[in-house]
């Protein structure tokens, strides 16, 4: 796979869209990346994963997948090696990332939604 195809496919979800942080591309939904071409200079896609996923990826698939080096790696972030990756095995992956990040979205507007709510029904009263 190339980085034409990462963009592609991270672009074909519903809702995706491409954007860029600290000058490099990346893919968010709902406002938030889950994936980025940062590393493609290396021949790397890079997936916003948890670590549970990004253990199972690289335990897997080792010769595709490896954590990011440092602290986004020991997060979640994980790295493709996109000439050892097949087309059915990139998109799986970029959608395990952009589903993440819909539940992740969905959890945090649940949340601010409930916040708002309760902040309507009981208004703070003057003394």
């Amino acid at each position: 796979m190339t980085i034409h195809d990462f963009r592609r496919i991270a672009l074909s979800f519903a809702g995706a869209e491409e954007s860029s942080h600290m000058g490099a591309p990346d893919f968010r939904v709902g406002g938030h990346i889950f994936a980025t071409l940062a590393s493609a200079k290396q021949g790397y896609g890079n997936l916003m994963l948890t670590p549970e996923q990004q253990a199972a990826f690289v335990e897997e698939m080792p010769q595709i997948f490896l954590p990011v080096h440092g602290g986004w790696g020991r997060n979640g972030a994980t790295h493709v090696r996109l000439a050892a990756a097949s087309k059915d095995v990139l998109t799986g992956a970029l959608q395990t990332a952009w589903k993440l990040r819909v539940e992740k979205n969905g959890k945090t507007g649940s949340q601010a939604k409930a916040r708002k709510s309760r902040a309507m029904k009981s208004p703070k009263q003057k003394t």
